[in-house]
């Protein structure tokens, strides 16, 4: 046991010190060995952080085109949602299809906003943005068909009765037939 103490407490005997204290390499004893230069870890460190740039500029296109295709998932189950609720108006129809509308316009207004974690040099965001901005209007499209449905949208002529002249009244001169 007393050897054991005596060991610890000394520490290490037979440790070998690799780091190099030189600051250039004719100061030093003895020479590099063939093959190895001292640029070719500096070109090693850059071809690494570069390697690392790319994978990150890589995982964050990804990451977008993700964000870009989510209205899709939103599309389908407010699809759903305006079908289970059916075509006559009352508080869960009007409240599902307002919802249908609210989302995209919000979204649409928040683009900046929801592609911003994903902004870089080498990342293209033209194509992720077009796509959400395209899935977004096809669900404010479906709400907009979901308002037409319950018949809440002004399409026919009978909607705008209100906003028409009186009917002129024709006198009959009476006489013969017309």
């Amino acid at each position: 046991m007393d050897k054991g103490k005596a060991v610890m407490g000394m520490g290490r005997r037979w440790a070998v010190d690799f780091t190099d204290n030189s600051t250039s390499p004719p100061s030093r004893d003895i020479p590099d060995p063939l093959g190895f230069t001292r640029a070719s870890q500096d070109q090693d460190d850059s071809a690494l952080s570069r390697e690392k740039k790319n994978a990150e500029a890589n995982w964050k296109s990804q990451k977008a085109w993700e964000v870009a295709q989510a209205p899709f998932k939103n599309l389908m189950m407010m699809g759903f949602m305006m079908w289970m609720a059916g075509s006559t108006v009352h508080l869960f129809s009007i409240g599902i299809t307002v919802s249908a509308l609210w989302q995209p316009v919000s979204a649409l207004q928040g683009v900046g906003k929801v592609f911003e974690p994903y902004k870089d040099s080498k990342v293209d965001l033209l194509g992720p943005k077009l796509v959400f901005i395209a899935l977004n209007l096809v669900g404010l499209g479906l709400g907009v068909w979901k308002l037409n449905t319950l018949g809440l949208l002004p399409t026919h002529a009978s909607d705008w009765v209100s906003s028409l002249p009186p009917a002129q009244e024709v006198e009959y001169s009476g006489g013969g037939f017309l």
